[in-house]
């Protein structure tokens, strides 16, 4: 004997109530999990992340003599507290979407950041819509 569809529908609606709160759960922890500094792997640039409003967000709070030349190369005259991570949200567990600023080329880029460990977190600045990526791992300072 078959259920009635009704019932198949009425079993899926609970299971999507009670799973949506977990998942939600999982999804709005992306601030605090990431703030702290962290640094580039040349050890040029050291970035702080926090909160900015419900997002995960990064400012230069240091960058040696080159990356500042580079910067201002490029138009940036003030390289430190420049927002270079924007907006980034939870996607899943350890793994954010957001923009990353690149400086020296002077444009924002769709990202993706993927927490390795909790000393390393590898950010990933992509193009054509995420198909090409370039990727990094930082370090925690």
């Amino acid at each position: 004997m078959k259920p009635a569809v009704s019932t198949v529908f009425a079993a899926l609606a609970l299971v999507t109530a009670i799973a949506s709160p977990m998942v939600q759960a999982q999804t709005t922890l992306a601030p605090g999990e990431l703030s702290g500094t962290w640094v580039n792997p040349r050890g040029s640039v050291k970035v702080k992340t926090g909160e900015c409003g419900t997002d995960l967000c990064g400012w230069i709070v240091w960058a040696d003599d080159q990356a500042t030349s580079d910067a201002r190369e490029a138009g940036v005259d003030k390289l430190v507290g420049t927002m270079l991570l924007k907006d980034y949200r939870t996607v899943s567990p350890d793994h954010w979407e957001g923009h990353v600023y690149v400086p020296d080329m002077g444009g924002t880029y769709f990202s993706r950041m993927e927490r390795l460990d909790p000393e390393h977190l590898k950010i990933s600045g992509c193009v054509l819509g995420g198909w090409i990526c370039k990727s990094q791992v930082w370090l925690k300072d």
